[in-house]
């Protein structure tokens, strides 16, 4: 697609937007209903209007600027998350008292009470995001209202201070132009964002809690994997649950990464691989009829060939155990906007034995990742514990393929090449 025609296909997609939605919920995704008794509830919804009553405000705003300035950052030696920018973002929220005004300060340390709930009962919502140095050099992020909005469904599962998701995103652009310095102006790096709440009440107890601590990081990043876009494998794990159907693998809280470490480490020992890509079945189900979820910090896709010839881009559906990630979403909208070009897309299940005779009969076509970190990351194969191994049917392409070129497109939008409305600037 040339550049050109991006605006008229961010408008487009603006425009379906709702129906998009509504079809995904109620279409395919659902087709193939699971036996457990917990069956996840509706998708909450990402429009519900802020608690503008109770809320911090962007307007109370302290600003407390640092006096230290840390040494310019080696982008070549740069590691994912690990710098950070002069400032960040807090606010407090007390049972009784509301938030306090919302601040920026230099870096520092957090205090906490060793009793602090977060601490014992992993009571931590987060987000990920992104800021770019447009081509135009103006500060952009990348559709910010739905981290927001996400952050604040994930806050409210675990019982955490309402908060209204605008405010959030003022108060974050106020620290983006602070430390706007810090935004490496290279290709492939940016400042990723880190909003994060947790629980800070001083007491022993899973309830509800009365102290809410609200924070943004932020700290310039290159690519999330080293090889950039080049196809990396993933270990399938067909013994360990990322989420169970009931829970709250659809929002983005500590309590669904912590366990995922230990997976992710054994896959690496023993299969040499990054991560893992995450399965579900039913206990009397064949492990074949296993149905691929998400990876430890992405959305999948598989880009198949039907036997009649037909293409399909099928993601697994959003039906309670699964991140309902932006870049997902955005990937979806663009490749239903591009119509015969692609393929059909769907959202419904993958299973292993769906995988396999596509990767024998040669009509694998493509596999990759989604997500705020990779953006896209191909898959180049799938490795089981009993060493199968499910490859794609040719060698990645970057220029041909389709995670190519939904890579170019994404990142043209965020680096403001492309006027689109997913790319919102900071001013």
């Amino acid at each position: 697609m040339q550049r050109r025609s991006l605006l008229a296909v961010g408008r487009a997609l603006l425009k379906g937007h709702s129906s998009v939605e509504s079809r995904s919920a109620s279409g395919p995704a659902t087709a193939l209903a699971r036996l457990f008794t917990a069956q996840p509830a509706t998708q909450p919804s990402f429009e519900e209007p802020g608690d503008a009553e109770h809320s911090f405000r962007a307007s109370d705003l302290l600003i407390e600027r640092s006096t230290v300035r840390q040494p310019p950052i080696n982008l070549q030696d740069l590691k994912f998350g690990t710098v950070f920018t002069d400032h960040m973002f807090l606010a407090e929220h007390a049972v009784g008292q509301g938030w306090a005004p919302p601040a920026i300060k230099p870096l520092g340390m957090l205090q906490l009470h060793p009793a602090s709930q977060v601490l014992h009962y992993g009571m931590c919502a987060f987000e990920g995001m992104k800021a770019y140095q447009g081509a135009d050099g103006r500060v952009r992020l990348f559709r910010p209202d739905r981290n927001m909005a996400r952050l604040r469904r994930s806050a409210r599962r675990l019982q955490l201070a309402d908060f209204d998701p605008q405010e959030l995103l003022e108060c974050l652009k106020q620290l983006l132009l602070l430390d706007r310095s810090w935004l490496p102006a290279q290709e492939g790096y940016s400042l990723y964002i880190r909003p994060f709440a947790f629980a800070s009440s001083g007491v022993l107890g899973v309830a509800k809690p009365s102290h809410t601590t609200m924070s943004i990081l932020l700290s310039p990043v290159g690519p999330y994997f080293p090889t950039g876009l080049q196809p990396v494998s993933l270990f399938v794990d067909e013994h360990n649950r990322r989420a169970w159907p009931g829970g709250a693998g659809d929002c983005k809280i500590g309590g669904n990464y912590a366990p995922t470490i230990m997976p992710q480490v054994e896959a690496a020992q023993r299969h040499g691989v990054p991560q893992v890509v995450y399965t579900f079945k039913e206990a009397a189900q064949h492990p074949d009829e296993a149905q691929f979820e998400e990876a430890g910090a992405m959305n999948v896709f598989f880009y198949l060939q039907r036997r009649d010839g037909t293409r399909t881009l099928a993601t697994p559906p959003l039906a309670g155990t699964i991140l309902p990630g932006v870049t997902r979403d955005s990937i979806l909208q663009l490749a239903r906007h591009w119509g015969a070009e692609v393929g059909e897309v769907e959202e419904r299940p993958v299973t292993i034995a769906e995988l396999r005779e596509a990767h024998r009969e040669g009509r694998l076509l493509e596999m990759f990742g989604s997500g705020t970190a990779c953006v896209v990351q191909p898959v180049g194969s799938l490795v089981r514990a009993s060493g199968e191994v499910f490859a794609t049917a040719a060698p990645f392409d970057a220029q041909r393929s389709l995670a190519g070129r939904l890579q170019r497109a994404l990142l043209d939008i965020q680096y403001g090449r492309v006027e689109h409305p997913w790319s919102v600037v900071v001013e």
